[in-house]
Order: structure tokens, then C-alpha cells, then sequence
């Protein structure tokens, strides 16, 4: 990158796809990145103007990064104001796990991948890498979306990494996973007035991962004001043992989430799930005002929705002990065979950009409000 630290870096409306467009840009310098303005910097309104960081599909034949990576000496960097949509990188089914009025099939993972198509790149969209120097960074007023593996993941050794005002929608394993990575310090994380829709797990068996927001170690977290929903897991996961007065949970609204809002281990081997009214028994640094119901006249992609509360996972198999194969192995001193077949109704299926903006300022005073 051309820019130097410090630098302020303004990006007009229109579609980028990534360094030399193959999908990626590396920061290794601490710049304030501002999108959202018109085409003559006259204006800046990250919804009027959108300015849209979507790789294609054929730039997963050229490099399999992460969308955006930070290293380096990141102090000061601010990332503001973007639209980061990594549905068109992807890889969809054209028929399977397509509920009607959805627009994909769902999402196919290596080696899996649809017709004419590059696999999906299960990486990253923003990765903090391991060796950065820390510091305070902020990310505000985005949108995430489709995603392959993480919105937002990674750690700092030291520092603040705040995360606020951002829409986040179908993200795949969490949507937001921060750490720190110093053994002798904590860092810090707040996690404020997002908006977290739509979390999937690893696989399409939804048995594994799928949280809107990640509590992990050596870090301090103030996690309020969000909405975080229909989860295929937990709203938050806070099973990775950091302590409990290192955490802050107050005046979310959760709402949806297929299991939990909280999934909580207080021991080891021990894993609880719990609802918003329940929160009461926890004895975290703070945990208050936290809500669980559905915001009314909620901008939600109907169809999408639908998809989603209904999604189911199915196997059948298909094993005859005495099929001639098997008999024929069998004499040969070979394991018998059989076959598994496996359905979804839905799984990661792409969310429009467009509707996601529509998710600013849908609830006062809590998830992401309309950018200034």
C-alpha cells in the first residue's frame, strides 16, 4: 500500500474486488479507511452511496485469502463505512437447499462446488493475522456478509478493537471470533450496536459452531446494544473458560437463536444453555437489561427468514449386508459397504447486500443505527 501511517484514505461509491482484483488487500500500516462518499466527495452516506468490496467468483482460481487482512503495526486504523460482500466468491448449489424466494441454493464447500464454478474461499472476510503489534483499531459502520469463515476473527496482544454499528448477515462458523495474544496483558474488545443475523454452522448438520458473537481468551469484552439473532447455535458463545469479570453483557436484544443466547461452560466438560431470561444467575462483570424478543416491523428478507426457521438436516442410509458387493468383499476379508445420503433444506445461502442495508436504524437505540 502506497499510503503511509496515519493516513486518511477516502473511497467513492462502485464495486471493488480487492488488489489487482483477485479478491484480497493486505494492510500492514495503521490508515483510516472511510467509504461512502459520492463519486465527487461531495457527499458522504454509507447507505446512498454505497461502496462495495464483492470479489467474484473467478478470483478464487487467482488467491484464497482473506478479504481483508491486517498485520503489522495497526495502531490507529480505522475501517468505516463498507460494504463487504463475499456472495459472489461463493459457491452455491443452483437446486439444493434452495427455499422459494431465496436467492441461491446453498452454500457449497470445498470440494463441493456448482457447475462452472471455482470452490468457495472458506477464508476470512477482515483477519487480524497472528504477529500484529495491536493497538486500538475501529471498525464502524459496515456491513458483513456471506462470508465463507468468519466476519470478523483474529486477536491483538494489546489495545482496543472496537466493533461498532455494523450489520452482519449469513456469516458462516461466527460471526464475530477476537482474542488477545499477549501472555502478560489483556486486551480489550467492545462490541456495540451491531446488528448479527443469521449465523451458520461449520457444516450443514448444524451441529457445530454457528455464533453470532465468540468470547474467547486474554481479552477484556463489552459486548451491548446489539441485536444478535437467529443464530443456528447461541447468540454468544462463552465456552473457551476466559473469566467472568472480564466480560460485560448488557442491553442486547437476542431473538431466534435455534438454541441458545448464551452457551455457557462454568466447568470443564460442562456446557449450558441459556435464554435472556435467564441471565439473572450469571455472575459475569455485568450483565443487564438484556431482552429476548422479536423487534416488531423488523426489515428482515422474509423469505430468507422462512428458510431458516424451517431448515432441517436429514440422513438416510442406504447399507444391504448381503448385496453381492458386499458378499464379495466379504470373501475377500474387505469391510462391507454402504451409503449415506444426506439433505438440507438450507445451508449459508446468499443474502442480498441490499436488503442488509435496509437493517440500519431498525430498532432505536439498539443494533445498528443509520451511519451520519
Amino acid at each position: 500500500m502506497v499510503a503511509k501511517p496515519g493516513d486518511t484514505i477516502q473511497v467513492a461509491e462502485g464495486k471493488y474486488s480487492g488488489t489487482f482484483n483477485i479478491g484480497y488487500i493486505t494492510i500492514d500500516k495503521a490508515v483510516m479507511l472511510y467509504g461512502g462518499y459520492s463519486t465527487d466527495f461531495s457527499n458522504r452516506d454509507v447507505v446512498q452511496h454505497p461502496t462495495l468490496f464483492q470479489p467474484d467468483n473467478e478470483s478464487g482460481a487467482k488467491s484464497r485469502k482473506a478479504l481483508f487482512t491486517l498485520s503489522g503495526a495497526i495502531d490507529g486504523t480505522v475501517i468505516d463505512g463498507f460494504i463487504f460482500d463475499m456472495g459472489m466468491r461463493n459457491s452455491y448449489s443452483p437446486t439444493k437447499g434452495k427455499p422459494e424466494g431465496v436467492e441461491t441454493g446453498m452454500l457449497l464447500l470445498p470440494p463441493e462446488k456448482g457447475p462452472n464454478d471455482k470452490p468457495t474461499v472458506t477464508e476470512q472476510c477482515l483477519f487480524l493475522a497472528a504477529g500484529n503489534k495491536g493497538g486500538n483499531i475501529k471498525i464502524s459502520n459496515n456491513v458483513f456478509l456471506n462470508s465463507a469463515k468468519f466476519a470478523i476473527q483474529g486477536g491483538i496482544p494489546t489495545g482496543t478493537i472496537t466493533v461498532t454499528n455494523n450489520v452482519f448477515v449469513s456469516n458462516r462458523m461466527a460471526t464475530i471470533e477476537l482474542w488477545g495474544t499477549s501472555a502478560k496483558e489483556i486486551a480489550n474488545a467492545e462490541i456495540a450496536n451491531n446488528t448479527i443475523l443469521f449465523t451458520w454452522s461449520r457444516v450443514k448438520d448444524f451441529l457445530d459452531m454457528g455464533y453470532g458473537v465468540r468470547i474467547m481468551t486474554k481479552m477484556q469484552y463489552n459486548i451491548h446494544n446489539n441485536i444478535i439473532g437467529t443464530s443456528i447455535l447461541a447468540g454468544v458463545d462463552h465456552t473457551r473458560f476466559n473469566k467472568d469479570d472480564l466480560v460485560k453483557l448488557d442491553n442486547n436484544l437476542f431473538f431466534l437463536n435455534k438454541k441458545a443466547d448464551l452457551e455457557y461452560s462454568p466447568d470443564s466438560n460442562t456446557k449450558v444453555n441459556i435464554t435472556a431470561d435467564q441471565f439473572g444467575d450469571m455472575e459475569l462483570a455485568s450483565i443487564e437489561g438484556n431482552k429476548n424478543e422479536v423487534p416488531k416491523d423488523f426489515p428482515i428478507d422474509k423469505a430468507y427468514l422462512e428458510g431458516f426457521l424451517s431448515a432441517r438436516y436429514s440422513e438416510e442410509a442406504d447399507y444391504d449386508p448381503d448385496s453381492p458387493a458386499n458378499q464379495m468383499r466379504e470373501a475377500f476379508g474387505l469391510n462391507k459397504q454402504g451409503k449415506l445420503a444426506t439433505s438440507v433444506t438450507m445451508f449459508g445461502n446468499r443474502y442480498s447486500w441490499k436488503e442488509a442495508l435496509k437493517l440500519f436504524g431498525a430498532v432505536s437505540g439498539v443494533g445498528a443505527q443509520k451511519p451520519e
